[in-house]
C-alpha cells in the first residue's frame, strides 16, 4: 500500500462509519411478528381473557383496534422509508418512528389482557 494514499482510499477506514439503519429496520420488522404472536398468547392465557372466552363474562376492552392498525401501518410506512431513503439522517429518524410504532402496536395487544 502506498503510504501517501489519501485517507478515503484506505479500505479499512471506509467501513468504520457505515450506517446500519436499513439492517436494523428489517430486523425490527422481522421480530415484530413473533413479538405480536407472543403478546397475543400472553393475553389469551390471562384469567380475564379465559373467563371472557369461556363464559362471556368480564370482557374488558383495552385500547381500540384501530390504534393497532394505525400503529402497524405507520410502522410499515416507516420501514419503507428506512429502506428507500437516500440520506442517513432520514433513515435514522424513520427507524426511530418504526420502533416507536411497533412498540405502540404491541402495547395495544397487551392492553386487552
Amino acid at each position: 500500500m502506498n503510504p501517501t494514499a489519501p485517507v478515503a482510499a484506505r479500505p479499512g477506514q471506509a467501513a468504520a462509519g457505515k450506517d446500519r439503519s436499513r439492517l436494523w429496520g428489517v430486523v425490527c420488522a422481522v421480530f415484530f411478528l413473533p413479538a405480536a404472536l407472543a403478546a397475543g398468547v400472553h393475553v389469551l392465557s390471562s384469567e380475564l381473557a379465559s373467563r371472557c372466552v369461556e363464559y362471556g363474562e368480564q370482557c374488558a376492552h383495552g385500547l381500540p383496534w384501530w390504534v393497532f392498525k394505525g400503529a402497524a401501518g405507520v410502522g410499515a410506512v416507516a420501514l419503507l422509508a428506512v429502506l428507500a431513503a437516500a440520506t442517513t439522517r432520514v433513515r435514522q429518524v424513520a427507524l426511530g418512528v418504526q420502533i416507536f410504532a411497533e412498540a405502540a402496536a404491541l402495547l395495544v395487544i397487551l392492553s386487552n389482557a
